[in-house]
């Protein structure tokens, strides 16, 4: 593709062409001719032989509204739709173009000078070429040789960029990119119905990812976001400057949505979110932790710990993501010794003989 700053430099020097822009003598164009052609160039995203064979009367227009006034192009809703005749990967079609290359070729279609029909070799068909003056049309390389180059001197810039020279085809690449780029992007399939593709695999050489969106997905994937959250720790000032945390009094306690850690080494503890109520754990319910929140020397903070997306789901109270964890560690050491299993574990009911009859006790 073309680069956006060049790109949107050919765009205001195609808008803004002028005849003395234009080479000069007997067989120069007509300026409306040449200024529908680079239009063509810049906005519809076709190949140079598509462009020198559209025919006459190949814009059409759709309304949603009633028109305004007693031009039937100016209504605040209307579509401009161009034909595109059988081409290089598949057979005619009609595409939505910018309304202002709609009005481009109509002001040219009135002074196209009356023609014999023409060969359309790739079809077999005789028609009325729209790019077509003293009985022959323009070449395919008509862009090539004569509009670009008077667009790159007017725009004042190279003929070439990083990627070597600029061409017609690149046009098509650029505005596919864009499209695809868009705030409000084209679909692959949107795009490559646009295009006129017989596949998406030949769309996909088109439209590329600019470097620009790729960061924006890249962020919005949040990568280091989702292996590293933050959750709250509360600070016990008290303790801390009381000295009792040097005494072995707990002094952080890590929020873990249905009850607190106290646990120093918190981060590498297996249970982390899933606590198996060891001695390290205070549920929310408890009065304990009742009296910790309740206390006015208390100072709260984030801190980010690596937690995978099951351990975040059930610091943010998933019950279904909590019990899945617990079943997981069942059989894993808390930091106090005893498993998961042990700690949940109720003894067996004792059974004794009363009067011949069991009873249970």
């Amino acid at each position: 593709m073309i680069a956006d700053d060049l790109w949107a430099k050919l765009l205001w020097a195609g808008l803004n062409l002028d005849p003395g822009d234009l080479p000069a003598g007997p067989g120069a164009h007509p300026v409306d001719m040449v200024r529908a052609v680079t239009l063509t160039w810049l906005f519809a995203g076709q190949r140079s032989d598509e462009i020198a064979r559209l025919r006459v009367g190949c814009i059409r227009w759709q309304h949603d509204q009633p028109a305004v006034g007693d031009d039937p192009q100016q209504t605040d809703s209307s579509v401009c739709l161009l034909d595109i005749p059988t081409h290089k990967t598949g057979t005619a079609f009609t595409k939505p173009v910018d309304p202002l290359l709609g009005r481009a070729i109509e002001a040219w279609q009135p002074l196209h000078p009356a023609q014999p029909p023409m060969l359309d070799r790739k079809t077999g068909e005789k028609v009325h070429f729209l790019f077509a003056v003293r009985a022959g049309r323009i070449s395919k390389n008509y862009i090539n040789d004569t509009i670009i180059p008077a667009l790159c001197r007017k725009a004042d810039i190279p003929a070439a960029d990083v990627r070597g020279p600029i061409t017609s085809h690149r046009a098509r690449s650029t505005i596919a990119t864009q499209l695809y780029n868009a705030k409000e992007p084209m679909t692959l399939f949107e795009l490559q119905a646009w295009l006129g593709h017989r596949s998406p695999e030949s769309t996909q050489h088109y439209a590329r990812i600019t470097p620009n969106t790729l960061a924006k997905a890249y962020n919005d994937a949040g990568y280091f976001a989702r292996n590293v959250r933050t959750i709250e720790v509360l600070v016990d000032r008290d303790a801390a400057t009381s000295g009792a945390a040097a005494a072995g009094e707990p002094w952080q306690h890590y929020d873990l949505g249905h009850g607190f850690c106290s646990y120093t080494f918190f981060e590498q503890c297996p249970h982390r979110v899933a606590c198996a109520r060891c001695d390290f754990y205070i549920p929310k319910e408890s009065s304990k932790s009742q009296l910790l929140q309740a206390k006015s020397n208390l100072q709260r903070m984030l801190v980010s710990i690596p937690l995978t997306d099951d351990e975040q789901a059930a610091v943010e109270d998933d019950q279904a993501a909590l019990e899945q964890l617990l079943q997981r560690l069942a059989d894993v050491p808390t930091p106090a010794g005893t498993t998961p299993r042990q700690l949940t574990a109720t003894p067996l009911p004792i059974v004794a003989v009363n009067h011949g009859r069991p009873a249970r006790t």
